[in-house]
């Protein structure tokens, strides 16, 4: 999961009090994204941002369910069970699992991972709606009546085949991305006209912990014997569902999929399910849902693009490269260098994203003190660190850097605007890593740090 939460013109809706509430929102959680790794001396400040982001969620809920009902919005009562579900569901299952780990660097991925994604999301659908631009996303979840007898119906086949005590985190999950994922996807179809599409979502560590288990694997790692496992016990899960809902003499197997975090969103996104079930096992999260085109006039759905379908000759060749593609991914993230942008300019921060934020794995934050805290919380390998600031300034950040000993050995490279002889003498008298001109072009920083990061290789 990446650093930034950033709010983009595209999430206005155009009604003031809820726009203005939306920003706040986005800041929040963009302040924890940049913050999110956890040791014992920050977890207070976590746990206080995160009651902080809970407040504001109620608060904007009230204020947005009080403007629906005073234009008599149509969709009022579908939005408010959105909200309701989210704030008696989803955050207090979120809370539980944080508190129950002491605010694991996990369980807060989990909550940042969730909300963010239930955030962008809703503002652009369902929020969306209440101006007419959008239909609302949760139009078509089938009646109370059938979602909870399919909330029941899953509980009990997770606890049957595995012995997992499951609590329903969400009712209408929107494809928000949970730790490291497999999507794997089954289209049942009675006709070329009438399908069910399901859609699961495994958090990696939910299958090693059950089906790895049984299979006795000491690794704790994804294999290709663990994912075929998986694959075949999944078909015998939603057969177990699909008994119950579908006639099983009308509807059979036509595809198999396994789909890439990027795959499952652009068939996902836009979609209007009929069921969108997220679940937390105790051992990982997990997500049904379940699309029927047919039930919708005007459904088309996504194109996946060019997705392998699994067959019998090729089933153990696809799931290998899938593994291999997902791992590879998941290397190629972890081999970034991780930057600290301290920058009071957020034109300056968001430039120096979109020069960067490609192949480094950026934090930033406008402040000295926040400096000190983004080190504390996920210690970068340099730190780009602007000399002209107010209240505090470059110096003075860079003393307090040095003044700590744990941190004291994390390079710092200056960013200033001041060419003049006597600034530069001032900046390099203090013995930073290097520095660099705001005024350079921007080919020319970023050859400046990638030359540093290969010198130090060397």
């Amino acid at each position: 999961m990446g650093n930034q939460l950033v709010w983009q013109d595209r999430f206005n809706i155009g009604v003031e009090v809820i726009d203005k509430e939306h920003k706040k929102l986005f800041s929040i959680l963009g302040k924890l994204f940049a913050n999110k790794r956890q040791d014992e001396k920050s977890r207070w400040a976590c746990q206080e941002g995160i009651k902080y982001f809970k407040e504001h969620a109620m608060k904007h809920f009230a204020e947005e369910e009080v403007y629906m009902a005073s234009i008599s919005y149509p969709g009022f009562e579908t939005h408010r069970r959105v909200h309701d579900n989210f704030r008696k569901k989803t955050l207090p299952s979120l809370e539980k699992e944080l508190n129950q780990s002491n605010y694991s660097e996990e369980a807060i991925e989990h909550f940042l991972g969730v909300c963010a994604g239930w955030l962008i999301g809703h503002t652009l659908t369902e929020d969306r709606a209440i101006t007419g631009r959008v239909e609302s996303r949760w139009r078509e979840l089938l009646p109370e009546e059938e979602q909870s007898a399919m909330r029941r119906l899953i509980l009990h086949l997770l606890d049957d085949m595995f012995g997992l005590k499951a609590q329903v985190v969400s009712e209408c999950y929107g494809g928000e991305q949970f730790g490291k994922g497999i999507y794997y996807r089954l289209v049942y179809g009675a006709s070329k006209e009438e399908k069910w599409e399901i859609l699961l979502v495994f958090e990696e560590k939910l299958l090693v912990k059950t089906i790895g288990s049984i299979l006795g694997m000491e690794s704790g790692e994804m294999s290709v014997l663990v994912m075929n496992a998986a694959r075949y016990t999944a078909r015998q899960f939603v057969e177990r569902i699909r008994e119950q809902f579908l006639p099983s003499d009308l509807y059979e197997i036509k595809e198999e999929n396994l789909l890439s975090h990027e795959q499952f969103e652009r068939r996902f996104t836009g979609e209007k399910p009929q069921f969108s079930l997220l679940f937390d096992t105790g051992k990982g999260y997990f997500a049904f849902c379940a699309l029927a085109p047919h039930l919708i006039q005007d459904g088309k759905g996504a194109v996946l693009g060019n997705v392998a379908s699994i067959q019998e000759g090729n089933a153990m060749s696809e799931v290998e490269k899938y593994l291999n593609k997902s791992h590879e991914q998941q290397k190629q993230v972890s081999r970034k260098r991780k930057l600290l942008l301290v920058d009071d300019s957020e034109f300056m921060r968001l430039a120096m994203q979109e020069l960067l934020g490609e192949d480094y794995e950026i934090a930033e934050t406008d402040s000295g003190l926040g400096a000190i805290r983004c080190i504390t919380l996920n210690r970068p390998d340099l730190v780009l660190l602007d000399y002209e600031m107010p209240v505090c300034d470059g110096r003075q950040v860079l003393e307090m850097i040095r003044s700590e000993k744990e941190f004291a050995d994390i390079p710092v490279m200056f960013l200033t605007s001041k060419v003049d002889r006597e600034s530069v003498q001032k900046v390099i008298s203090l013995k930073p890593a290097g520095y660099l001109l705001k005024s350079l072009p921007p080919e020319k920083i970023r050859k400046e740090i990638d030359d540093y990061f290969k010198k130090k290789s060397r």
